[in-house]
């Protein structure tokens, strides 16, 4: 099953400073000849951060693709050659202020492997400390502290669509929260 199509030609339609697009000609397998669009993504990084025991930092972030104000963990994209730790501990600090004592790796995603190339890592923060925020131009970003239940049942009617924050907190609820989904954050 692990037979990789035969790349026959790659041609760059568009690079730009956080995604490349490419189409491949391919031959496949079994042989056909078809073509694949790629988004290649240098990776990503999402903080699931508890700065109270039982309330998750959340934010409210305008996202111009979607063109509406979405919730979500913190998170950004790597520099080239960056680790994705201390990309967390940036983002979390440029985005809510909030600097970690220690971050733990808790699962890796790939949100949309069909098209896209990104891995984006996704980490625990621990031992908060406040501060102020350094937010790039433009971001349109607010902190909110959401009790768990609360973010469970914003993702159960929607409120929560955003893939990275919906798997990193059903992984917590299912793996590391325990049975009441609360855990010890």
């Amino acid at each position: 099953m692990d037979e990789r199509p035969q790349v026959l030609k790659r041609e760059q339609i568009f690079s730009g400073r956080k995604v490349a697009l490419e189409v491949h000609h391919i031959r496949a397998a079994d042989g056909r000849e078809t073509t694949r669009e790629v988004i290649l993504h240098g990776g990503s990084v999402a903080i699931l951060a508890f700065s109270e025991p039982g309330r998750v930092l959340l934010e409210k972030n305008w996202r111009y693709a979607l063109g509406r104000e979405v919730i979500e963990l913190p998170a950004g994209t790597l520099d080239e050659g960056e680790d994705p730790r201390a990309c967390a501990a940036r983002e979390l600090a440029e985005e809510t202020g909030y600097r970690a004592g220690r971050l733990e790796s808790l699962l890796v995603i790939h949100p949309s492997p069909g098209i896209l190339s990104e891995r984006l890592e996704i980490f625990l923060a621990d031992d908060l400390t406040p501060g102020e925020p350094n937010r790039e131009a433009g971001e349109q970003i607010q902190n909110v502290l959401v009790p768990l239940d609360e973010a469970y049942q914003m993702i159960r009617d929607g409120r929560i669509t955003d893939a990275k924050t919906v798997a990193a907190l059903l992984f917590w609820r299912t793996f590391r929260a325990g049975p009441t989904g609360g855990g010890n954050a």
